[in-house]
């Protein structure tokens, strides 16, 4: 699936099926660019072989702006809270077409509030600053602090880039809060106990930016 929605117990659904299940509540439309992703988190269901045959968000081509845009415009607006870039991989491979499409958002329904998912390692991928290009048209970014320190970081991601992922996701963090009203980290809860938990709060709390204990979805 390219566009959807996600409902109790992290199910993903088809957007015509989510509006005729349930019709009448507003919900958050998700936008799936790629399969591709620079970690290989230990927790991720996309780590499990038959995910990537099986599940429904394994795209079997790239989908261009335009297919984005075409299936955007099919929404039933009214229906709609947000619009989160997400998917099975990371959006920010994508930058350009990630940029282009929020702004389309912003320009065809500039109320619409918007998210991106990320695991903010977007700036050693594309080697600059890039959280300037989410000015004025990213409301949201949460990003996937997993961890406390540089160590636990790289043995739950294997991020691509080594140890200095960590400290260059941080950085992502300080650099977006001027450019994107809320900026979240978040940390999967089962994955990591009480006291790691408390110590990613710290963190956060050091740097000005703000935790939130995503709930672990095993299905």
């Amino acid at each position: 699936m390219i566009v959807y929605a996600v409902h109790t117990g992290g199910k993903y659904t088809p957007v015509e099926k989510s509006f005729r299940e349930i019709p009448d509540k507003k919900r958050g439309i998700y936008v799936n660019l790629t399969n591709r992703c620079n970690c290989a988190c230990t927790f991720c269901l996309r780590s499990k072989k038959d995910m990537a045959k099986d599940a429904s968000l394994w795209l079997d081509k790239e989908p261009t702006v335009e297919e984005v845009k075409a299936e955007l415009d099919n929404l039933p607006w009214d229906k709609v809270s947000e619009i989160v870039f997400c998917g099975f991989g990371e959006p920010t491979l994508r930058l350009d077409a990630l940029t282009e499409l929020l702004k389309y958002v912003k320009e065809t329904h500039k109320d619409m509030p918007t998210r991106l998912n990320t695991n903010g390692l977007g700036e050693l991928e594309h080697e600059r600053e890039i959280a300037k290009d989410f000015e004025n048209i990213l409301d949201t970014v949460s990003i996937s602090l997993n961890a406390s320190n540089a160590k636990r970081y790289y043995e739950l991601t294997n991020a691509k880039y080594g140890e200095k992922s960590f400290d260059a996701m941080l950085t992502f963090a300080e650099h977006a809060k001027k450019y994107v009203p809320n900026v979240v980290l978040t940390v999967v809860e089962k994955v990591e106990d009480a006291e790691e938990i408390e110590k990613c709060r710290e963190l956060c709390a050091s740097r000005g930016l703000n935790l939130r204990v995503r709930v672990y979805e095993d299905k």
